[in-house]
């Protein structure tokens, strides 16, 4: 048996992997709209189109994304929501320090809000934000202690 971690360093152990219509454009909009920074220069094949990316929010969120047509290249047939013109059944919640801030940026980045900013029961202030390829975004910051019911 091997001493090797059975994950890269600093990798949660849960990472969605999306698959985007356009790798630059969607690279572009994670950074403008939401704030993630590349984690590595993105993976590209022989004629220097975008293979896989890897992006990260903060100290822990991890997101990964190939383009639909890397996909299609390993015979795996995936598609962003919006080429679907479905609305997926997943949300990805995200904690940030500061929702409304936050907020502002993404919708002047062309985010299509869901639900502006509000207190919630649970405590926490959020947002429901869709990307440029459909995928449902809820951002929140804890305003509030947890409740805990008996």
């Amino acid at each position: 048996m091997s001493n090797r971690s059975y994950k890269p360093a600093n990798m949660p152990q849960l990472l969605p992997y999306l698959a985007v219509q356009d790798a630059e454009k969607s690279i572009t909009f994670y950074q403008e709209a939401f704030g993630f920074q590349l984690s590595s220069e993105p993976a590209k094949n022989e004629q220097g189109k975008i293979q896989h990316v890897e992006m990260q929010f903060g100290e822990e969120a991890v997101i990964m994304f190939a383009p639909e047509a890397a996909c299609a290249e390993m015979g795996i047939q995936r598609k962003a929501p919006i080429s679907l013109g479905v609305m997926v059944s997943l949300t990805l919640y995200v904690y940030c320090k500061d929702v409304d801030v936050l907020y502002k940026k993404a919708v002047e980045n062309g985010a299509k809000v869901t639900m502006e900013p509000n207190d919630t029961f649970w405590g926490d202030r959020c947002c429901n934000l869709i990307d440029i390829d459909g995928y449902e975004w809820m951002f929140a910051t804890n305003v509030a202690d947890h409740k805990k019911s008996n």
